[in-house]
């Protein structure tokens, strides 16, 4: 069988998975059963929500052709070039930091690094929430805030950690934003998303960006590598198991890369690479092809920054699944009285569901589903009897197994597009490959990981299923940047 290796978990861990505290006491509603209308438009959305096996290999498939399209030069998937070709050997030695910053939160990391032999020696780390309004500041107000987290990080560095002498400190820069690079260590942004809008930095080198903030807050340190949060996980997890070939990211955004040959990428046609080969990252959040759609992702999208855009990531992602079922609720109620003769207020406000809410109420199995009703009074102010606690239960479970499924059809899509340019390199006799997966959404949310589990498992059958391991990487992304500092570091010789 497929092997998936997981950490034990459920929505209350720690960071953005931390859902509200529920209320002890909450009035419960006296009402009958859930109205027609609300039955008729939850039945709708089942429909319309639906992921049968054709319409998931049908997902697969485009994926596969939307990356070689993209790999070339028709219209397809960004397929970014990340000039990543050497990836960590174990050899690497050193005092190394990383920089993540992919969602509302950054993450700062030193990690002692001791070659062959004692492998990662020592790491900490420290995580910093970024404010709502500096979502949609300026660049540099944004860059500068961060900084100055770096600055103080740095300032608490102490002898068990120890920079060799003579060099300067190095660091591996996580940036979980599509950016057209143009080497390992700049990066153009193309546009932000994730629900972030800053001004000033797009058509800018965003490491640029950086090392200005770091001048600004007296930082001497060099940017090494500049990646993704995929192609960091990849990293990090490929370091302690070369049978990593892919690498994808599930949480407040989502994206998946891989190991290409370089004569497989049209669009570096010439390039000269010492290893032939190169991590792309598909920027997968940009897919839309043959994915299933309701009035509720229509308008959601509509009312986004980007409109439109980012279509895979608005259906399967952690910023996204918890408005989408609001927008369900609201019309439920509105139209069917699902909460009784008056709509919560609180319930047209866009997010204030969230994800973590919607997981937590997945993980109510008692009698009279009390922490749902908790949890939707606390919230939305709504007053809820059983039957119309179970509706919203259906409505998640709709909504967020579509969303895990069609992931899973993602990932295969990849599996599929190596297979086809390598025969036996995926599902070949023996082979084991292996795809690392980090994100809060996948490692927090466990109905999530079994719909996408078991959708890899319906797409690829029992037999080639055996060579497929899904293997969650906790914090990949932050210690991956920091090996790929290493690997790409300018005293990497002497390492």
């Amino acid at each position: 069988m497929m092997s998936v290796t997981v950490t034990a978990a459920t929505c209350f861990a720690a960071g953005s998975y931390l859902p509200r505290s529920p209320r002890r006491s909450f009035t419960v509603a006296l009402r009958s059963d859930v109205s027609s209308t609300a039955t008729r438009i939850l039945t709708e959305l089942k429909r319309e929500c639906a992921t049968p096996l054709p319409l998931l290999q049908q997902v697969a498939k485009t994926m596969s052709d939307d990356m070689r399209a993209g790999l070339g030069l028709k219209p397809g998937l960004p397929m970014i070039p990340t000039y990543v070709e050497n990836l960590p050997t174990g050899n690497e030695k050193g005092l190394f930091y990383a920089l993540d910053l992919g969602g509302t939160n950054f993450r700062v990391m030193r990690v002692q690094l001791g070659g062959k032999d004692e492998r990662v020696i020592d790491t900490e780390f420290d995580q910093v929430s970024i404010p709502q309004d500096l979502m949609s500041a300026t660049s540099q107000e944004l860059f500068d805030f961060i900084a100055s987290g770096l600055a103080e990080f740095v300032s608490k560095e102490d002898g068990g950690f120890h920079i060799s002498p003579g060099r300067k400190r190095e660091i591996g820069f996580t940036f979980s934003f599509p950016v057209k690079q143009t080497s390992i260590d700049s990066g153009i942004l193309i546009k932000w998303t994730k629900g972030f809008a800053v001004s000033g930095t797009a058509g800018r080198d965003v490491v640029a960006c950086l090392n200005e903030a770091m001048e600004r807050q007296g930082i001497d340190m060099r940017v090494s590598a500049l990646v993704n949060d995929a192609v960091g996980t990849l990293a990090g997890a490929e370091y302690w198991d070369s049978d990593v070939v892919a690498a994808v990211i599930l949480g407040t955004g989502t994206n998946a890369c891989y190991v290409e040959k370089i004569s497989a990428i049209p669009k570096l046609q010439g390039h000269a690479s010492s290893s032939g080969k190169m991590i792309i990252s598909t920027e997968w959040g940009a897919f839309s092809n043959s994915l299933p759609s309701t009035e509720f992702d229509r308008e959601m999208d509509a009312a986004t920054i980007n409109p439109g855009e980012q279509i895979f990531e608005k259906t399967i992602s952690g910023l996204y699944l918890g408005d989408i079922v609001r927008r369900v609720l609201l019309k439920m109620t509105e139209e069917g009285g699902l909460f009784g003769r008056f709509v919560p207020q609180k319930l047209s406000t866009p997010f204030i569901l969230g994800t973590p809410d919607l997981c937590a109420m997945q993980q109510d199995y008692s009698g009279d589903l009390h922490a749902v009703g908790s949890l939707l009074y606390d919230i939305l102010g709504a007053e809820s009897n059983l039957s119309e606690r179970k509706t919203v239960l259906e409505v998640c479970e709709t909504i967020v197994r579509r969303g895990g499924r069609l992931a899973g059809a993602g990932i295969v899509g990849i599996l599929q597009k190596m297979e086809e340019d390598d025969r036996g390199l995926i599902f070949g006799n023996g082979n084991r490959s292996v795809v690392a997966i980090d994100g809060g959404l996948y490692e927090n949310y466990p109905q999530y990981r079994t719909y996408l589990q078991d959708s890899v498992k319906e797409l690829l059958g029992s037999e080639k299923s055996n060579n497929v391991v899904i293997e969650h990487t906790k914090d990949g992304s932050s210690i991956g940047a920091a090996l790929l500092a290493a690997s790409n570091s300018i005293y990497q010789q002497h390492l």
